[in-house]
């Protein structure tokens, strides 16, 4: 069976998380080597993870927002929507 790509809007909203991921890191002045050794993961794959190009387990989500100290919500909140015109 062929893959099917991923909608755009879905990607952008990947690399929305990706960037707020590597926001709360910075902020917590921590290295990715520092997240990867606080969470086991592979450097490879959270670098990929917060470069927006691959996406997120919740595992690993989890484990991320352990290691830099801030709520899961912090990492993939999102903007309400706007509300839809009259």
């Amino acid at each position: 069976m062929p893959r099917i790509p991923p909608d755009p809007r879905l990607l952008e909203r990947r690399r929305r998380i990706a960037d707020q991921i590597r926001a709360a890191r910075l902020h917590a002045n921590l290295s990715q080597q520092d997240v990867v050794e606080r969470t086991g993961m592979d450097r490879s794959a959270y670098q990929d993870l917060e470069a927006g190009r691959t996406s997120p387990l919740l595992d690993n989500l989890l484990r991320i927002s352990d290691a830099i100290g801030v709520p899961l919500s912090d990492l993939v909140r999102e903007d309400p929507p706007a509300p839809a015109s009259p």
